[in-house]
């Protein structure tokens, strides 16, 4: 049985199988000994996405969506992102189940900002997304000051991947301590720095402490990986400042289901990673819906 219920994960890249392909080359190309489609876990239509939700105890899956732009490499997020229409298309045909966050382009000045306050004003977006690596500039970076501005004026986390790439990108943006200017200049901006900020957990703890307004979010790290620092952090003094994600495909949902059945972690702590920390963050998300934990 799962001990999931209502869990929500707060960073899955876009799961139908159309981007298979888009995920097979970048590993290629890059050389990655990255695993994807286990058994369960697989690339899938919606209705099975959501088939598979209720048996793994989750509520809610929130997508990371952008732009497609041709011009970028293949190895590009944009391409394993989903679309707003795509999101807005599974929001609208299954109610609370699927929400997403918009993903911002420091590189396109002004008309970008204004387009990601289009964004930010659709129902299901429930904050905005900056894919680091991408543009190689630290969390501190005049460039994203108008997007925390926005994520301020409307109430929006903001979500960034922090610590090093597994791919061939930048690293060094992706230091934890760059987010700390941000976080005292917005200290109503709920900022989670994602993929457990590795190598640099450690950093990532130091701020998270540092700051009521910064969280911690494992998207792409399956429990069993979490680092040691993570797991005695989420044990002790943050427990309320953890939140549970897949970075589908590099984690799953029937995976996560499993891991957290067969670990040791407190009942309650778990109800905290998976479901209250990510709703203490993402306000706007719907109320919590009954999700059945089939045996």
């Amino acid at each position: 049985m799962t001990v999931l219920d209502g869990a929500i994960d707060y960073w899955c890249n876009a799961f139908t199988r159309d981007r298979l392909a888009a995920w097979h080359q970048a590993i290629s190309n890059q050389g990655l000994g990255l695993k994807i489609e286990r058994a369960g876990d697989e690339f899938c239509e919606p209705a099975t996405m959501v088939e598979r939700m209720d048996a793994a105890g989750f509520g809610t899956v929130i997508l990371v969506a952008s732009d497609h732009r041709d011009a970028v490499e293949v190895d590009s997020f944009e391409h394993v992102a989903a679309r707003d229409h795509e999101i807005r298309a599974l929001a609208e045909n299954y109610p609370g189940r699927f929400k997403g966050l918009w993903s911002v382009d420091p590189t396109r000045g002004q008309a970008d900002v204004d387009h990601a306050a289009a964004m930010a004003a659709e129902p299901w977006c429930v904050g905005l997304h900056n894919h680091t690596h991408s543009w190689d500039r630290p969390f501190d970076h005049p460039d994203f000051a108008p997007y925390y501005q926005l994520s301020a004026a409307e109430g929006l986390p903001f979500v960034m991947q922090a610590g090093a790439s597994g791919g061939d990108f930048p690293h060094e943006c992706g230091r934890p301590e760059g987010i700390r200017r941000p976080a005292t200049e917005h200290p109503n901006v709920n900022f989670v720095l994602s993929h457990t900020g590795a190598p640099w957990t450690a950093d990532t703890i130091a701020v998270a402490r540092e700051f009521d307004n910064v969280f911690i979010g494992t998207a792409s790290w399956p429990l069993a990986h979490w680092p040691a620092e993570l797991l005695s952090y989420a044990e002790s003094d943050g427990a309320s400042r953890v939140l549970y994600g897949s970075g589908f495909p590099t984690t799953g949902h029937a995976q996560a289901a499993r891991q957290f059945a067969r670990s040791d972690l407190d009942p309650d702590l778990i109800r905290r990673i998976t479901t209250d920390n990510a709703r203490s963050v993402f306000t706007r998300l719907d109320s919590p819906t009954s999700t059945p934990n089939p045996a």
